[in-house]
């Protein structure tokens, strides 16, 4: 088995529980319904794959939202809003064109260099 993800920031708030009970008790109640909804799907996918692989996946995923959410209440569901947003649109015109994001990876890959 693969070692579990590193927590996002490990000199912030404490991670997250590992125990899916423990993790969900530490959503807001929001946030929780979209767990429960995530859970119901990848527990009924477990039981016809007889694997636990997609729950995991769940579990650290939601390990990481709960960290998230803990440094920045309420960024899950903004993140979702301007994703939402930018389909709507066609893009994102605030955003940077693939090419300045690439020449900024390449400034940044000369400095470190």
């Amino acid at each position: 088995m693969a070692a579990p993800a590193q927590h996002p920031n490990p000199t912030g708030p404490a991670a997250p529980p590992t125990e899916p009970a423990a993790l969900r008790a530490s959503l807001t109640p929001t946030l929780r319904a979209v767990f429960d909804s995530e859970w119901a799907y990848v527990m009924d996918v477990a039981k016809e794959s007889r694997s636990l692989t997609e729950v995991n996946d769940l579990v650290t995923k939601w390990r990481f939202i709960a960290a998230d959410e803990a440094q920045d209440p309420g960024i899950y569901f903004r993140v979702l809003a301007k994703a939402a947003e930018i389909e709507a649109r066609g893009g994102n015109p605030a955003g940077r064109s693939i090419e300045d994001v690439r020449e900024l990876i390449a400034q940044r890959r000369q400095q470190t260099s």
